[in-house]
């Protein structure tokens, strides 16, 4: 073997070496890129799942269960959100669900991920609710609502409520 045919053999091993390298890298690459979506699909889907829960949770209640189950649901919430939650429901909702022995039943039948990521995420709810004054007969609402949630502590809470 010439010194010039060497200098091939070994020119091309390298080049061999570097593509099989690049080609390493990229499907390290590219499996990470699908792990990451992977994981964000399941933290949205999980955001959805909650909210479902939460939203159906504040927003239900009967006369004799009203103060516990919304203080409880208080739980399910965080931020100004929250507060702003609290006071309504200690200054209107809870009174007035005793006085005027007012039920209502909130569903959320449908839910979507319009963004987020590991540790926020905007669902969009579409909710029906049932309330009843006394013997009265229920009315129904339908609503849609703009959620935001944050994950704290391994949980996704809402941090933001917003009717549209």
């Amino acid at each position: 073997m010439t010194s010039g045919s060497v200098r091939i053999g070994r020119a091309r091993s390298a080049a061999f070496a570097v593509l099989a390298l690049l080609l390493v890298a990229s499907a390290i690459w590219l499996y990470s890129g699908t792990a990451t979506r992977r994981a964000t699909e399941t933290a949205r889907a999980d955001a959805v799942a909650a909210a479902r829960e939460s939203i159906a949770e504040m927003l239900s209640y009967r006369p004799d269960t009203a103060e516990a189950k919304l203080n409880a649901a208080r739980d399910r919430l965080t931020g100004p959100f929250l507060e702003s939650y609290n006071q309504l429901i200690q200054t209107v909702v809870i009174p007035g669900a005793t006085q005027k022995k007012i039920t209502a039943a909130a569903q959320v039948p449908a839910a979507a991920a319009i963004s987020g990521g590991a540790d926020r995420a905007v669902v969009l709810a579409y909710v029906d609710q049932s309330l009843s004054v006394g013997s009265a007969a229920p009315t129904r609402t339908n609503s849609s609502v703009r959620v935001t949630m944050e994950k704290l502590d391994g949980r996704w809470l809402i941090s933001g409520f917003d009717p549209i």
